[in-house]
């Protein structure tokens, strides 16, 4: 179903799915331009240039975003198949999660080839992406479950959702180190807070080697994050499981 979807998003574009491919590729040259060569102010870490440094980290931003908002309109948009028969609506999320998968990957080979180009090679730290990649899985499925059924229940939910997901670009650590900015110490704290940081930090620490999962404050942080995908997964399934019957009447 996540292969269909695909190919029906771009059946009427001459370029089909290549733009799964050129979108991020063009997202990502814009930010270079911006912030790695016209705002440049040093490396983001130590012996590491800002391309691959924000490429890596954008990589995940990109995936995660478009997932969050096309799995919040997957139940108000495929609201048919649970009408005419009998169908797990609650897989529904996770279609886009699987579909979206193709241009992460790709993203994600591109990130590895500019780590190579610059001389940053495999190490023992890059086997906790797997860690991290199913924290990333694990967290969209929840908000897709809760974004989903509110979606539903409240339209204006939408709308709201990719306002939130704007302000958490500049809030993920995707193109700026929190930790070598000028941000006072409890403000960083408060940011590293976040979710998506917390995948998007983890996935650059595995693959730059600058640190591990056990080590403070990823421990902290990690402790907060899967309380946050408990939470919401207990409460989007409660909703979605609450309302699913009356879907249909809903919409």
């Amino acid at each position: 179903m996540a292969k269909f979807d695909d190919k029906a998003t771009y059946q009427s574009h001459y370029l089909g799915l290549a733009w799964e491919f050129l979108n991020p590729l063009i997202q990502i040259g814009i930010y270079y331009l911006v912030f790695g060569v016209a705002l440049r102010r040093g490396d983001p870490m130590p012996g590491v240039p800002y391309l691959p440094w924000m490429v890596i980290g954008i990589t995940p931003w990109l995936y995660m975003s478009k997932t969050v908002l096309d799995a919040s309109k997957s139940v108000y948009q495929q609201v048919n198949l649970a009408s005419k028969m009998k169908f797990p609506v609650s897989i529904l999320p996770s279609i886009k999660i699987v579909g979206n998968l193709a241009s992460f990957w790709t993203m994600l080979a591109f990130s590895i080839f500019l780590m190579l180009v610059n001389h940053m090679y495999p190490t023992i730290s890059w086997i906790q992406f797997i860690y991290y990649f199913i924290c990333m899985i694990v967290l969209l499925y929840a908000l897709g479950i809760f974004n989903s059924t509110v979606t539903v229940l409240v339209r204006d939910w939408q709308i709201t959702l990719q306002s939130i997901l704007r302000m958490l670009f500049y809030m993920s650590g995707v193109l700026f180190n929190f930790a070598t900015s000028n941000f006072p110490v409890v403000l960083i704290r408060i940011l590293e807070l976040n979710p998506f940081y917390y995948v998007i930090n983890g996935m650059r620490e595995s693959m730059l080697s600058k640190g591990w999962v056990w080590q403070e404050p990823n421990l902290t942080i990690t402790i907060v994050f899967w309380m946050f995908v408990f939470i919401v997964m207990t409460v989007g399934t409660f909703l979605h499981n609450k309302f699913r019957a009356n879907f249909v009447d809903l919409i």
